[in-house]
Protein backbone atom coordinates (compact mmCIF):
# COMPACT_ATOMS: atom_id res chain seq x y z
CA UNK A 1 0.00 0.00 0.00
CA UNK A 2 2.96 2.77 0.49
CA UNK A 3 4.14 2.43 -2.62
CA UNK A 4 0.85 2.51 -4.13
CA UNK A 5 -0.10 5.36 -1.91
CA UNK A 6 3.33 7.48 -2.81
CA UNK A 7 2.79 6.99 -6.49
CA UNK A 8 -0.56 8.19 -5.88
CA UNK A 9 0.49 11.81 -4.31
CA UNK A 10 1.89 13.38 -6.68
CA UNK A 11 -1.72 12.70 -9.09
CA UNK A 12 -3.42 14.05 -6.52
CA UNK A 13 -1.46 16.92 -5.58
CA UNK A 14 -1.54 17.87 -9.14
CA UNK A 15 -5.50 17.58 -9.41
CA UNK A 16 -5.19 19.38 -5.93
CA UNK A 17 -3.15 22.39 -7.99
CA UNK A 18 -6.23 22.60 -10.93
CA UNK A 19 -8.93 22.73 -8.28
CA UNK A 20 -7.46 25.50 -6.41
CA UNK A 21 -5.60 27.55 -9.41
CA UNK A 22 -2.27 27.54 -7.44
CA UNK A 23 0.80 25.26 -7.16
CA UNK A 24 0.46 22.76 -5.19
CA UNK A 25 3.85 19.86 -3.73
CA UNK A 26 2.95 16.46 -3.18
CA UNK A 27 4.66 17.30 0.24
CA UNK A 28 2.47 20.27 1.19
CA UNK A 29 -0.59 17.64 1.32
CA UNK A 30 -1.50 14.90 3.58
CA UNK A 31 -3.76 11.99 2.33
CA UNK A 32 -5.73 9.56 3.99
CA UNK A 33 -7.94 6.37 2.92
CA UNK A 34 -11.51 7.87 3.23
CA UNK A 35 -13.17 4.79 5.38
CA UNK A 36 -16.66 5.98 4.19
CA UNK A 37 -15.79 5.17 0.38
CA UNK A 38 -13.66 3.36 -1.44
CA UNK A 39 -11.31 4.88 -3.87
CA UNK A 40 -12.38 8.16 -2.11
CA UNK A 41 -9.28 10.29 -0.52
CA UNK A 42 -9.53 13.11 2.32
CA UNK A 43 -6.35 15.73 1.52
CA UNK A 44 -4.94 18.12 3.82
CA UNK A 45 -3.72 20.84 2.60
CA UNK A 46 -2.57 24.01 5.02
CA UNK A 47 -5.52 24.72 6.71
CA UNK A 48 -8.40 23.30 4.40
CA UNK A 49 -9.41 19.97 3.98
CA UNK A 50 -10.83 18.26 0.41
CA UNK A 51 -12.27 15.58 -0.31
CA UNK A 52 -11.05 13.28 -3.83
CA UNK A 53 -14.15 11.27 -4.92
CA UNK A 54 -13.60 8.04 -7.05
CA UNK A 55 -14.21 9.61 -10.37
CA UNK A 56 -11.19 11.95 -9.73
CA UNK A 57 -13.22 15.17 -8.81
CA UNK A 58 -12.30 17.54 -5.71
CA UNK A 59 -14.83 19.11 -3.70
CA UNK A 60 -13.67 21.36 -0.04
CA UNK A 61 -15.24 20.11 2.85
CA UNK A 62 -17.09 23.03 3.00
CA UNK A 63 -18.89 22.30 -0.60
CA UNK A 64 -19.44 19.19 0.80
CA UNK A 65 -20.88 20.34 4.17
CA UNK A 66 -23.59 22.19 1.79
CA UNK A 67 -23.93 19.27 -0.35
CA UNK A 68 -25.08 17.28 2.53
CA UNK A 69 -27.30 19.72 3.68
CA UNK A 70 -29.10 20.85 1.22
CA UNK A 71 -30.14 16.89 0.38
CA UNK A 72 -30.89 16.11 4.16
CA UNK A 73 -33.17 19.48 3.77
CA UNK A 74 -35.51 17.70 0.46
Amino acid sequence: MDIVYAAEKPSIAMLLSEYTKRNVQPDEIDVSENPDETGSFFIGFRLSHFVLSPDGKIKSDRELERTVAAAGNQ
